[in-house]
């Protein structure tokens, strides 16, 4: 036991020396999931990093936890979720709290030189550069020799979504044997897209293997703990944007020198596989504790490695929310085993149109052949509404095919994974339940992490209680989304006119009187206008002119902002040929101008072209 003492201290406290402290490189890619060699992918051509993993820690069970690059990466730099700071919607901008340091600002406090020279895309205003500066036009190894200890990012981007879309391709892996998931149909353009997107993997590993040789030509490989993953799943449908697995699922290896041997704990083997559940707000506290640094306490991930490692979570929790210029709002959860998602707009599908998303040709050939008809089940899901709840084995059901929420067997791991994630909703305040316009506009003085945490002025249990009332889609709820209807908080009769408009035109005609009144006299933009879909699609002629004069007016982004104004185009879009009425007046909208958020212009644009293209009208 004594010997066992001091070989701690011999091993341990020698590695954190503040003049002993490792460097750190991020490698990281854009829009892969564990798509490689070394994660058993026999299709993939990845050996560099294949031989890189045979001398690193290989995390099997990596997150992202948000599908979608913004939002992740947001959750990297604050080791926060994105969606407990109201940053969940992609390429959004919102405040951060006066009290919360980026990881980089702690690193630099601490001694490290930190450099990024490539993207950043947070979703998050950083008043300001969080890095040191650098020349991007000078090589970056001398600048790096000189500043130790350095925390640097490299980002690779050939392998992000748009390198899918560019044509003409030469293919390098042969499309006919491409692996297709089973919820992608078997067409030539899928097969196409599969194996360029494994193409530019092999690409990306040829540029992993220069940035080790030039780490290894400056001296620095025996001082550098190195960090490889990708930022969220593949570039492919259903992948990127989706709260499954193949949206969520990374590869992520890590190597650390010989030197920094004491900065492993037990569960992570120096060379081999760890089952250890990591999602992406475990990276800055990690990266922190490697720099003998302790995580502020609103960071909310726990570190991996470091002197202050922790023990292993029991969950991982993913997000998602708006996509593009698509409203949508579902989180997740999952333990070593199984994989959880709650819809709370089970009325909207997952392939909702995102315009960008749609530039991809299986995008393009999936929705062709299934309003065809040419799908079978579990490829046509993806178009469909989807279920309020979801459950999957991830060790039996890879794909996610197999929805076990409803199965008795599985109640209990059911129960687990959905009180673990309402636990997490109300630990972290999750603000995601406001409507976007509510968001920005509720207390515009605070961050939405500090309206959050304002018990007065966001009642989250309240409002979850009708969201899960809306959404769980139970006939005995009724009573309850009617008496909602006139609570004095907007985001319960938001969510309460949602739980009606989701249930069909039984319920809406039930409460067609009060819903009426809420369309003319509610102070909130976004219930008339969850309303106006409401009454547009199950009420009467009369009401549905109403709601077409409402859903017009705050369509206009001059009048009533980008968050509003998307909201309104978003149900013009989804009452479909009933929009008829206004369509010509909808070619007469502003399109852009000030009002924009900086981060999402031409929203609507995209949406006015679906719109209008419905009535063979032009833009």
């Amino acid at each position: 036991m004594r010997f066992l003492f001091v070989l701690a201290l011999i091993v341990t406290p020698a590695i954190v020396l503040a003049n002993d402290r490792p460097n750190i490189l991020w490698l990281t890619t854009e829009d892969i999931g564990p798509e490689l060699g070394c994660y058993g992918d026999k299709y993939a051509d990845t050996p560099n990093l294949d031989a890189f993993a045979k001398r690193s820690t290989l995390y099997l069970n990596a997150w992202s936890n948000a599908p979608v690059c913004a939002p992740a990466r947001t959750t990297i730099i604050s080791g926060m979720y994105a969606s407990s700071l109201g940053a969940e919607h992609m390429r959004s901008l919102v405040k951060l709290p006066p009290d919360v340091k980026l990881y980089p600002t702690l690193m630099r406090e601490a001694g490290y030189y930190c450099i990024n020279p490539g993207k950043e895309d947070f979703n998050i205003e950083t008043n300001g550069s969080i890095w040191d500066k650098v020349n991007k036009k000078e090589p970056l190894w001398p600048a790096l020799q000189q500043h130790q200890p350095f925390m640097a990012v490299f980002n690779y981007d050939g392998t992000h979504e748009s390198y899918l879309h560019k044509r003409p391709h030469e293919w390098k892996h042969d499309p006919a044997l491409a692996p297709i998931p089973p919820y992608h149909p078997d067409a030539p353009q899928v097969r196409e897209d599969w194996a360029q997107y494994y193409d530019n993997i092999t690409g990306m590993d040829a540029w992993f293997a220069e940035q080790l040789k030039q780490l290894a030509d400056a001296g620095l490989a025996d001082d550098t703990i190195v960090f490889f993953y990708g930022d969220h799943g593949s570039g492919m449908p259903r992948h990127k944007r989706s709260l499954h697995s193949s949206g969520l699922r990374v590869p992520l290896i890590v190597h650390v020198p010989e030197k920094f041997r004491g900065l492993l704990p037990v569960d992570a083997p120096r060379e081999g596989e760890t089952g250890r559940l990591v999602g992406f707000v475990d990276l800055a506290p990690t990266v922190l504790s490697l720099a003998n640094v302790q995580s502020p306490a609103t960071m909310q991930g726990v570190p991996f490695l470091g002197q202050f490692a922790a023990s292993p979570p029991q969950h991982l929790f993913g997000f998602r929310g708006r996509m593009g210029e698509r409203t949508d709002f579902s989180r997740s959860a999952r333990n070593a085993r199984f994989a959880y998602i709650r819809n709370y707009m089970p009325n909207r599908p997952e392939g909702a149109h995102v315009a960008y998303m749609f530039e991809t040709p299986t995008t393009q050939v999936w929705k062709q052949m299934y309003d065809a008809g040419q799908l079978n089940a579990a490829q046509s899901a993806f178009w469909q509404p989807k279920p309020p709840e979801e459950l999957y084995d991830l060790q039996t059901d890879p794909h996610e095919l197999h929805n076990l929420a409803a199965d008795p067997q599985y109640a209990a791991v059911l129960q687990e994974l959905r009180q673990a994630l309402h636990q997490h909703l109300l630990t972290v305040r999750d603000p995601g339940f406001l409507p976007e316009d509510e968001l920005h506009s509720r207390a515009p003085d605070l961050s939405p992490y500090e309206l959050a945490h304002d018990p007065d002025k966001y009642p989250l249990a309240e409002i979850l209680q009708m969201a899960d009332a809306a959404s769980l889609l139970s006939p005995d709820a009724l009573d309850e989304l009617n008496k909602g209807l006139a609570d004095k908080d907007s985001a319960v009769r938001y969510w309460a006119v949602l739980g009606l408009s989701m249930r069909g035109a039984e319920a809406v005609t039930q409460a067609r009187e009060q819903l009426a009144s809420l369309l003319q006299s509610d102070p909130s933009p976004s219930v008339r206008t969850v309303v106006a879909e409401a009454l547009g699609q199950y009420g009467s002629p009369e009401e549905l002119q109403a709601a077409l004069a409402w859903l017009l007016k705050a369509s206009n982004g001059e009048q009533y902002g980008p968050y509003v104004s998307r909201q309104a185009l978003e149900a013009i879009d989804a009452l479909g040929d009933k929009a008829r009425p206004i369509a010509e007046q909808l070619q007469m909208l502003p399109r852009t101008g000030p009002w924009e958020t900086p981060r999402n212009p031409g929203q609507t644009t995209q949406l006015l072209k679906v719109i209008l293209g419905r009535f063979n009208l032009p833009l």
